[in-house]
């Protein structure tokens, strides 16, 4: 029974270590990835507006680059009169100065003349992407540079510079398409941006147009052009100071959204439940081995501690303990009695069980021995809840009485009571002979003669059964 209480307890304690355990780490987890969350849109925030800087920055030099080539295309055209209407030297100027087009423009914005006959004629109210030139015609200080814009004629990406002539005769028009600048572009385009983000796997991140709500860049590419609401991630709760955190469903898997306001984009970070919870499981799940673990080597431990007790016990009630009636023993009475104090009050009890020795001598010792332990069963019977009774002999008893010694009458009229009625196997009827006395009767010498003078008194008492019941002791 005991190994069975502490292998409960044992489970007991695991349990309760486990599911403290498990508190602990939602709770940890639950922090870490709120600031994995912050650190990861601060990430994402930090790209997108260092790719903004980034391209403005190119264009920026991208502009002042195709304007000193207008600029070095006037001055040799202007240099070289000759290659004003041919159409061929103005290729080669195009192909010396590193430009895709040379377009020669009148005061009054048309193209007259380039290296390209085919755009001859139009002029800055053709479309739009010619009459953002227009200011030109009312200022010949000034210089122009458009950003990556569809030209008019072909709706082909292209940077125009224009500037004006030394002599403000004529416009000078370069026009090149941007294959690097389009190249990097697309690549700090927000999907591409946003897909290259190295992340664990369960966590994805999405950039949406804060007006319209469409994702612009995601991890997962397929989400672009989706609207963040339709895919579970409600725009409706975000907030223009802080991170809102709330549980939602993304794609089928419970997710934990992260959700935050930047300018003109809405950031959003899910974490699948599976990402924080499968490291919970695996630490519970260690822990709870080494707990096991521990429990059995406690569980062992303490069992054996336990067993130690049990045999010192045993040892020692078996030392002190008669065995046949599991009274206390001689050994056990000699230790008790150097124990008492001759000023308190006790009651030392001498009895002896009348006529063992007929009884041993007429049925047999099988029959004296169910006498004896008969014998002893009323003792402890009557006087064990008030002292202890020890066997000193073969039918020699002591009675020592310690608590409530004024009900020593009730006691013996109790003890004469049971052992008058009982009736055994073997024999038939059991008849004790006692004498006791109090410490308190008068002063003694030391606790002998108080154990002689019961023994005076208990060998009266005998001497007056064998008396009157006319048996011969000796026999």
């Amino acid at each position: 029974m005991k190994k069975k209480k502490l292998a409960f307890l044992a489970f007991v304690i695991i349990a309760v270590a486990l599911l403290l355990e498990a508190g602990i780490l939602k709770s940890v987890n639950d922090s870490n990835t709120y600031q994995m969350s912050e650190v990861l849109l601060d990430r994402v925030i930090t790209v997108l507006n260092k790719n903004d800087e980034n391209e403005k920055g190119l264009i920026e030099s991208l502009k002042d680059d195709y304007i000193i080539r207008a600029k070095a295309a006037s001055y040799i055209i202007d240099a070289k009169p000759t290659a004003e209407h041919d159409v061929e030297e103005l290729q080669k100027i195009a192909k010396l100065i590193s430009v895709d087009e040379i377009h020669l423009i009148d005061k009054n914005g048309y193209i007259y003349s380039g290296s390209m006959p085919k755009y001859y004629g139009y002029n800055f109210d053709s479309g739009e992407q010619m009459s953002y030139f227009k200011p030109m015609l009312t200022d010949k200080d000034l210089t122009m540079c458009q950003d990556v814009t569809p030209n008019t004629a072909e709706k082909k990406e292209m940077m125009y510079a224009i500037t004006w002539n030394e002599a403000g005769t004529r416009m000078i028009q370069i026009g090149i398409e941007p294959t690097r600048l389009l190249q990097e572009l697309k690549q700090n385009e927000i999907s591409n941006v946003v897909s290259a983000m190295p992340l664990y796997k369960g966590i994805e991140i999405f950039v949406a147009d804060a007006g319209t709500k469409i994702v612009k860049g995601a991890t997962d590419r397929t989400w672009i052009g989706e609207v963040l609401d339709d895919l579970g991630i409600a725009t409706d709760r975000v907030n223009d100071s802080k991170t809102v955190t709330f549980h939602t469903k993304v794609n089928g898997k419970l997710c934990r959204c992260f959700l935050c306001l930047d300018d003109t984009y809405i950031i959003a970070v899910t974490m699948e439940s599976s990402f924080y919870l499968r490291n919970n499981i695996y630490a519970v799940f260690i822990v709870g081995i080494y707990l096991v673990l521990a429990s059995c080597c406690m569980v062992y431990m303490l069992s054996r501690v336990l067993k130690e007790k049990y045999e010192k016990e045993k040892l020692i009630y078996t030392s002190n303990t008669d065995e046949l009636t599991k009274c206390f023993n001689r050994h056990a009475y000699e230790t008790a009695i150097h124990s008492l104090d001759l000023h308190k009050e006790w009651i030392y009890i001498s009895m002896d069980i009348n006529g063992l020795k007929h009884v041993n001598d007429s049925l047999g010792h099988a029959a004296g021995d169910e006498l004896i332990c008969a014998a002893a069963d009323c003792m402890k019977s009557c006087f064990q809840n008030y002292g202890n009774v020890y066997r000193i002999g073969g039918d020699e008893f002591v009675i020592i009485i310690t608590e409530k010694t004024d009900v020593l009458p009730n006691l013996i009229t109790n003890f004469d009571q049971k052992s008058a009625k009982w009736r055994g196997e073997l024999v038939d009827s059991m008849s004790v002979s006692y004498g006791y006395v109090f410490s308190s009767e008068k002063e003694w010498n030391g606790i002998y003669d108080i154990a002689k003078a019961a023994d005076a008194r208990m060998y009266k008492s005998k001497s007056c059964y064998y008396r009157k019941s006319g048996i011969d002791r000796r026999r």
